[in-house]
């Protein structure tokens, strides 16, 4: 059977391509902390508009959190940049983590798997040293592995998911930046993930949103401790953003609306938002940028 020949131009069928999904989604809901691989529609994170230029060829970065969602949207982007990524999970996660890996070796790239809990301050030096033994030094930390919870009011919060939440949302980032800077280069560069919650807050996140808060000061207050060393240190803080952080989090039928109060009447795409990191991560785009909190919110303006 021939084929039908696609008539349509190329700046129409560019568009066709680009455009991405909208509420409302399929009703789903996971247990923490959720997989990728079972979130209907599928998160983008390939980037296929996206046109790489070496901007990171020769570094080595480890991700937190990057099997999935925006994490693993920037692995992939670093990869095709030319760096060599590494890339920390919960055990759980080992499947959407063997997906990113197979994507990241695919551009030709080294990718190493490191499954742990990113809240023990020793799992933070261990994975940052075989990180440095078995890819031969560091040069990008990011930041990204997140816990986030609803809860309806203060009364109702408990302590426990308090803790929990601080130790992976802010403590994390401490322990993995400590552990970090013994390795990184004048010239490195550690990224944050930040939060619209962490700018407007959220009444139904209250630990999660107080988090993010305080990624935002850390960045700022790193960024100018780090300057004599030349080691830049930048946050990007999205909006909603398509990832499986949010159906392990909600009730089914909110999912299904995730994202619809946005301008643009949807969620990010974790590729939309992985860019940022590329360019905050480059020294070529970005050497006279520190201590930066980059909000993409999908048309909203009033954050910061």
């Amino acid at each position: 059977m021939a084929k039908t020949r696609d008539t349509r131009s190329p700046t129409t069928r560019t568009r066709a391509t680009s455009r991405k999904p909208k509420p409302p989604f399929p009703a789903q809901h996971q247990a923490k902390p959720g997989l990728e691989s079972a979130l209907d529609p599928r998160p983008a994170y390939l980037a296929p508009h996206y046109h790489a230029a070496g901007k990171l060829e020769g570094k080595v970065a480890l991700i937190t959190g990057g099997d999935s969602g925006i994490g693993r949207a920037v692995a992939v982007l670093f990869a095709r940049e030319g760096a060599d990524v590494a890339i920390v999970h919960l055990p759980q996660e080992a499947s959407d983590a063997l997906e990113t890996a197979q994507v990241v070796t695919a551009l030709g790239r080294r990718c190493l798997s490191l499954p742990g809990d990113v809240s023990k301050p020793r799992f933070c030096q261990s994975v940052v040293a075989r990180c440095v033994a078995e890819l031969g030094k560091l040069d990008i930390l990011v930041n990204n592995a997140a816990y986030q919870q609803h809860q309806e009011s203060l009364e109702e919060l408990p302590r426990e998911q308090v803790v929990k939440t601080f130790e992976v949302n802010i403590l994390a980032y401490f322990e993995m930046a400590r552990a970090a800077l013994v390795h990184l280069p004048r010239g490195g560069v550690i990224l944050n993930t930040g939060s619209i919650t962490g700018l407007e807050g959220s009444k139904e996140l209250l630990d999660y949103s107080s988090t993010k808060g305080a990624i935002h000061t850390f960045t700022k207050s790193l960024a100018k401790n780090l300057v004599p060393r030349g080691i830049r240190v930048n946050c990007v803080a999205p909006g909603p953003v398509w990832t499986p952080l949010n159906p392990s989090d909600r009730p089914a039928k909110e999912v299904a609306t995730f994202g619809a109060k946005t301008p643009m009447k949807r969620p990010a795409q974790p590729e939309e938002i992985a860019p940022a990191f590329v360019f905050f991560a480059s020294n070529a785009d970005s050497s006279f940028i520190t201590g930066e909190v980059l909000s993409i919110l999908g048309g909203d303006t009033t954050a910061g």
